[in-house]
C-alpha cells in the first residue's frame, strides 16, 4: 500500500498539471468570434488579389479558379504527364 506522502504528491502533481493545462489552453485557444468567422465560407469576389511573385504579379481569385477549372492538376499517382500530340496544321 502507498504511504500518505506519495498519495499527497500524486494528487498535487495531478492538480498542478490540470491547472497548467487549463491556463495554457485558455491562452492558446482562438477567440470564439474567429472560430465562427472561419466556419463561414467567403465569396471569391470578396477575397483580395493574390501576389504570385516571381514576376507574375497580382491575380484575382476568380482568375485563379478559372485557370484551375480549365487546367486541372494531374491525378495523384498518374506519373509524368503524357506528351502533347503534334498535329499537322496544313492548308
Amino acid at each position: 500500500m502507498m504511504n500518505r506522502e506519495s498519495l499527497i504528491f500524486c494528487a498535487s502533481a495531478l492538480a498542478v498539471t490540470f491547472a497548467v493545462c487549463a491556463v495554457g489552453y485558455s491562452l492558446a485557444a482562438l477567440p470564439r468570434e474567429t472560430i465562427a468567422a472561419a466556419a463561414k465560407p467567403a465569396a471569391a469576389e470578396t477575397l483580395p488579389d493574390v501576389d504570385l511573385g516571381g514576376g507574375f504579379g497580382k491575380v484575382s481569385v476568380i482568375d485563379l479558379i478559372g485557370f484551375y477549372i480549365e487546367n486541372p492538376p494531374a491525378p495523384a499517382g498518374a506519373g509524368a504527364a503524357a506528351p502533347a500530340t503534334k498535329r499537322f496544321g496544313g492548308c
